[in-house]
């Protein structure tokens, strides 16, 4: 064992104002807002600069899941750890779904924001629907939880599909676990080389990041118009509402549980919450915030395992926009639903709003499947939404990436596997972006290092503290 004394990390140099990303994301999406907004036809016709954007991170998004996965858990070393971590995940995410889509129907009865539209369901289009939906039926629960299960390990890779891909790694870190992690060492080495790979990759794809926020701004701002805001503004403002105060509440759990200042937090991952409003996406960024939450001392493994699961199981922002918007359309048609009507539609909406992450109109999906369900309006009137929907986007991606991040700091404070003092030195950019995530999970004991304690040499070669 290699053992040699800390060393204090160097004072993070101050990058001029141009180079930061968090300002040259800024720069584009008010630009992208002015091309929009000023040229229309110009603004809708750069929707190809967000795509590519996108679809840059989604090239590496399914390796480096199954990468942080593996060997997450292969530092561990504890299968049934893992175990724990993702039952704990899940009693969390049932948890925060449930009560955001009940605060969502309190703010739909109080605010009223569909009372007297008096809308006509003959008058909506179906067709327009269909378009949205591609006339997909919504998944029952026997056919969500098969679909977790991949039919082949490279289709899972090939269709990006998060949680199959996540349901192979926990598979194969698992079997690491229990061969022998020295035995298995020339893989979770070859894994790691690999891992600091799609690093690289990353930052490279990052700095295009700003054309790929103009492009989809100008495209959202140049198709839908800021003009349109006006026709949904009371169901705007409370939705945007109620996210605010949800948001709010978010800041209370992570200061009593895991003692995260969370606006410390949000600055730190300002250039990733502001990618994702600009692209109108959390998975634009999800490797980047992956990385970020290691660094500020949730381990790997829990990283791993919490964040995609969370992008299927715990979207905060949307339950609140469905159940928000259940009430818009049964009170725009002139209905107003009991107690238990509203109850029958919270057991439906916990089921179909699961899984909706990357699914074209899973919203509209959602709302259908509940309308055809509960039968009080007809389920064409779900397209009364179309014009407001791109417009909940923002509310939605903020309010899903700060649900998911404050759920990874539970779990991991829950599971004994967060380093508050990593966290504070990260957000006081004492921590490159990518060493910490480089570290084994597992490694330290959280809370346990301090000044004079022996370290050893990783497999990638850098200092962490030896568990003995």
């Amino acid at each position: 064992m290699n053992v040699i004394a800390p060393t204090a990390a160097p004072p993070a140099s101050r990058k001029p104002l141009y180079k930061s990303l968090f300002f040259q994301i800024l720069v584009a999406v008010v630009a992208g807002i002015l091309i929009g907004h000023l040229w229309p036809d110009i603004g809708a016709g750069l929707r190809p600069l967000g795509d590519g954007f996108i679809q840059l991170i989604k090239m590496i998004i399914a390796p480096l899941i199954f990468l942080v996965i593996v060997t997450g858990i292969a530092a561990v070393s504890d299968v049934k750890a893992v175990g724990r971590t993702g039952v704990k995940a899940l009693v969390y995410f049932t948890a925060a779904t449930l009560f955001a889509l009940v605060f969502g129907l309190v703010v739909g009865n109080v605010v009223q924001p569909g009372a007297g539209l008096n809308i006509d369901p003959a008058s909506l289009s179906q067709d327009a629907l269909n378009a949205k939906t591609a006339t997909a039926p919504p998944k029952d629960a026997g056919a969500f939880i098969l679909g977790i299960i991949p039919t082949s390990v490279v289709g899972a890779f090939a269709s990006n599909s998060l949680l199959q891909v996540l349901c192979f790694a926990v598979f194969f870190g698992a079997a690491i676990v229990v061969v022998g992690r020295e035995r298995c060492m020339p893989v979770v080495t070859l894994m790691e080389t690999v891992l600091e790979l799609f690093f690289k990759i990353m930052g490279w794809v990052m700095r295009v990041a700003p054309v790929g926020a103009f492009g989809a701004m100008a495209f959202i701002i140049g198709q839908y118009g800021l003009g349109s805001l006006g026709t949904y503004a009371l169901l705007i403002a409370a939705c945007y509402g109620a996210a605010i105060v949800f948001i709010g509440l978010l800041f209370v759990v992570a200061w009593v549980y895991p003692r995260v200042p969370l606006w410390q937090f949000m600055k730190y991952t300002r250039e990733e919450f502001l990618l994702a409003l600009g692209t109108a996406s959390t998975e634009s960024v999800l490797p980047r915030i992956m990385t970020k939450l290691t660094n500020a001392g949730c381990s790997r493994a829990t990283t791993g395992l919490v964040v995609p699961t969370g992008y299927s199981f715990n979207l905060d922002g949307a339950a609140l926009y469905l159940s928000i918007s259940l009430l818009f359309l049964a009170q725009a048609f002139g209905y107003n639903l009991d107690l238990g009507q509203q109850l029958a539609a919270l057991g439906v909406l916990m089921l179909t709003s699961k899984g909706m992450a990357g699914v074209p109109g899973s919203a509209f999906l959602a709302l259908s499947a509940t309308a055809g369900a509960l039968g009080i309006f007809p389920v064409a009137g779900v397209a009364l939404l179309l014009g407001a929907d791109r417009l909940m986007d923002s509310m939605r991606v903020v309010v899903n990436l700060l649900g998911n991040c404050v759920a990874t700091f539970v779990v991991a404070k829950w599971e004994g596997q967060f380093d508050r003092a990593a966290m504070l030195r990260a957000f006081a950019g004492e921590t490159t972006t990518t060493e910490a995530a480089l570290e084994p999970a597992g490694a330290t004991v959280p809370g346990s290092v301090a000044a004079g304690t022996a370290v050893e040499q990783s497999p990638l070669g850098m200092s962490t503290p030896a568990v003995r």
